[in-house]
């Protein structure tokens, strides 16, 4: 026998733990329901175990009874390129001149369409990472350069800082995502449209969420006093629609019921005053469909369990152009299921569905994260504790 590093863990020897690791594979392959090719081209064709485990989505000790360390390369990556923004953030503002020489016009706004359009719908904060400091810094040059696309490049920063700020709070940089939040707000309030500025208080309202409801809940009523005299054009609709949710959802985490769903009623007439069922300003995806979505976050918050089933039925978030948000859905189901043990199965399922559409964005959920802890504990090691411990293992999280 060889004594493992990890105390207490002694590992068959090698022989042994080939036959054994084969066998292993071939009951992992046939319960995922995958040919021996599959998994082979998954994994690269490399014997190591982890590729292995990797192209099965399992935890590696599914193979081998020998620990192995949680790992969460993804996020690792993505944390790291998240710092790359930081500077940028930090270092320009509105005025200040930069030394760059921005491109023509067309490929700055074709960057911006792919931010928009693929990057931030998917949550690829690593990707959005590289593109921002430097698109930042040519959308200021454009800005201080004179009239033409000012007001473009203008949209553009905000659009930017929106992303900033949504990627940061997501990997836990709340510095960093009140700052960028600050710089949007500053931003709008320079185009002077107030769709923009109530889309940048917004955003400053969801940062200061990640810290105090109160101020979020404050926040938010002091936005909606500011724009309430303003014509309600789709986009203000969009944005005004969108405060009231994040009211909503600060008054269900304080607890306070009748607040939470008064808020939530005005979101919901708004929505109903539209012409689509999804708007399309600011990446918020306002309209009925992102209503119902938001009213199972609130049950989540509120704790009501099942229940949140019966909230979902009929929710069809895919009709949302933004697998984040259809992964938000998802996970607040599976967090809702997961605290009754017949419903463990389906909250396990609903929270890898989550995981397969936004994966940088759901490892990064406290509360998702959260569940999934809790559900360690209380896993036998049975298909549903396999799925669960795969999961965790990929979040970095022990199992």
């Amino acid at each position: 026998m060889v004594i493992c590093p990890y105390p207490g863990v002694v590992v068959p020897p090698a022989e042994g733990r080939s036959a054994g690791v084969g066998a292993r594979i071939r009951e992992i392959r046939t319960w995922r329901g995958k040919s021996l090719s599959v998994v082979a081209g998954l994994a690269g064709m490399s014997p190591s175990h982890l590729s292995i485990a990797a192209a099965l989505e399992v935890a590696p000790n599914e193979l081998l009874a020998t620990p192995f360390p949680p790992r969460d390369d993804l996020t690792a990556a993505a944390r790291a390129a998240a710092g790359l923004v930081e500077p940028v953030i930090a270092d320009i503002r509105l005025g200040d001149p930069v030394e760059v020489a921005p491109r023509p016009w067309p490929l700055i706004a074709a960057d911006l369409t792919h931010l928009n359009a693929d990057l931030r719908p998917r949550a690829d904060y690593a990707a959005q990472s590289a593109m921002l400091p430097g698109l930042i810094e040519e959308l200021h040059a454009v800005v201080g350069g004179g009239a033409e696309h000012r007001t473009d490049a203008l949209c553009g920063l905000a659009i930017c800082y929106h992303a900033a700020a949504m990627l940061a709070g997501n990997m836990g940089n709340r510095a960093m995502a009140q700052l960028a939040a600050d710089r949007q707000l500053t931003v709008a309030e320079r185009l002077g449209r107030p769709e923009w500025v109530a889309h940048a208080e917004w955003v400053r309202a969801q940062m200061i969420g990640g810290v105090s409801r109160q101020r979020q809940a404050a926040s938010v009523l002091r936005s909606l006093r500011a724009v309430a005299d303003e014509p309600l054009t789709p986009e203000l609709i969009q944005a005004v629609g969108q405060l009231h949710l994040s009211a909503a959802l600060a008054y269900a985490a304080r607890g306070d019921q009748e607040s939470a769903w008064t808020h939530f009623r005005e979101a919901e007439g708004l929505a109903e005053r539209q012409t689509d069922e999804v708007g399309d300003f600011g990446c918020m995806w306002f309209g009925r469909t992102n209503v119902r979505i938001w009213k199972v976050a609130l049950g989540t918050e509120f704790g009501y369990g099942g229940k949140i089933a019966e909230l979902a039925r009929g929710v069809r978030p895919e009709i949302v152009p933004s697998p984040v948000r259809h992964a938000a859905f998802y996970a607040d189901v599976g967090r809702s299921l997961a605290h009754d043990k017949r419903s463990r199965e389906q909250a396990v399922h609903l929270l890898r569905k989550a995981e397969g559409l936004a994966r940088q964005h759901v490892r990064n959920m406290p509360l998702v994260r959260e569940a999934v802890s809790d559900l360690l504990r209380r896993a036998r090691h049975d298909a549903v504790g396999r799925e669960l411990r795969g999961l965790a293992h990929r979040m970095g999280m022990a199992g």
